[in-house]
C-alpha cells in the first residue's frame, strides 16, 4: 500500500457518496459527524460496513464520507459502493471477494417518472360510473 488515500465513489438512486480511505482504526465519518451520529437506524449502518467486514478490513482504515441527495436508505447504499471501490484501489485481490457479495454493482434502480393522464408513475385518477 504506498498511496495513504483510496478514493471511491458510489452512486445509489438519487445519492451519490464520495468516499475517501485512509490507514487507521476504524473511524467511519461521514459529512463530519460520527455513523453513529448520522445514520440512527441500526440496519444502515450495518450496510455501509459490509464491504469492510467481507475483506476483513475494519480496524484497517478511516472512512471519511461525503454524501448528498436522497434519504438515509440511498445514502447507505452509496456508501456502501463507495467503499467498496475505494478497497478496490487499495487492494485489487479484494474484487472476487466484493464482486461475489455484489458490492461493486451499481444498483439501476431509480424513481419511474410520472405520466400524463396519471396522478403519479402508475396511480390512476380514480374511476367513477357516472
Amino acid at each position: 500500500m504506498a498511496k495513504s488515500k483510496f478514493y471511491g465513489t458510489g452512486r445509489r438512486k438519487k445519492s451519490i457518496a464520495r468516499v475517501y480511505l485512509a490507514p487507521g482504526t476504524g473511524n467511519i465519518t461521514i459529512n463530519k459527524r460520527s455513523i453513529d451520529e448520522y445514520l440512527g437506524l441500526e440496519t444502515l449502518k450495518v450496510i455501509v460496513r459490509q464491504p469492510l467486514v467481507a475483506t476483513e478490513t475494519v480496524d484497517k482504515f478511516d472512512v471519511l464520507v461525503n454524501v448528498h441527495g436522497g434519504g438515509y436508505t440511498g445514502q447507505a447504499g452509496a456508501i456502501r459502493h463507495g467503499i467498496a471501490r475505494a478497497l478496490l484501489q487499495a487492494d485489487p485481490d479484494y474484487r472476487p471477494i466484493l464482486k461475489k457479495a455484489g458490492y461493486l454493482t451499481r444498483d439501476p434502480r431509480m424513481k419511474e417518472r410520472k405520466k400524463y393522464g396519471l396522478k403519479a408513475a402508475r396511480r390512476a385518477p380514480q374511476f367513477s360510473k357516472r
